[in-house]
């Protein structure tokens, strides 16, 4: 929410798709305090784009949003659990609007070491494992969600060869704020706003 309002003060009034949110913290704030809050959760045996409840399905590597039709897209500990993460990188570049952001967190566990993956899926759709499996909690399910890749700070090299955005990393040790821990970055990826480019620089 620092990140979130530090960069967008205006964020009750925008578009804002949140995938896999929890019920607390900057989900609960968000659902209640942003007027055009998308929540969507990933449903296998559901129709993409339809809606489960209060939750509307959506793939993040195959999003069923329009082209340039969301002003924020907020992950929270989401990308380390997809298998195929250039997909949604590049999925998120399409659908934001100009001067859009992908405002999110991951576990940067490899930090200055290489990003390393632990799983991927075979042509014929079987999951295979390179490291041993470990699973993060699952807010829709108790089998709970498989790490597939170990981020470092290179992801965001791996951002910018997907999809072609800069993204910047918000370190926050601030106990002020209540935020003190190993893994507090915040990696902020902005979609240029091209027309006011245009305007204001010569």
């Amino acid at each position: 929410m620092v990140a979130i309002e530090t960069y967008f003060p205006n964020w009750r009034s925008l578009t804002i798709h949140e995938s896999s949110p929890g019920d607390r913290g900057a989900s609960r704030r968000l659902s209640q305090e942003c007027l055009h809050y998308i929540p969507s959760h990933f449903f296998p045996d559901q129709a993409p784009g339809s809606i489960v409840g209060k939750f509307r399905c959506e793939n993040l590597e195959a999003l069923t949003f329009a082209d340039e039709s969301i002003d924020l897209h907020v992950t929270q500990d989401v990308l380390e659990h997809v298998f195929h993460p250039s997909k949604v990188f590049s999925e998120i570049a399409r659908t934001l609007k100009p001067g859009g952001a992908h405002i999110f967190t991951v576990p940067l566990v490899n930090k200055h070491k290489p990003s390393k993956l632990r799983a991927r899926v075979s042509d014929d759709g079987q999951i295979v494992h390179i490291e041993p499996p470990i699973y993060h909690g699952n807010p829709i399910s108790d089998e709970g969600s498989l790490v597939t890749v170990d981020w470092g700070f290179d992801i965001c090299l791996h951002i910018f060869e997907s999809c072609g955005l800069f993204t910047h990393r918000m370190h926050m040790d601030d106990l002020s704020k209540g935020i003190r821990a190993e893994y507090i970055d915040v990696l902020i990826t902005v979609k240029p706003d091209t027309a006011r480019t245009r305007n204001t620089i010569p």
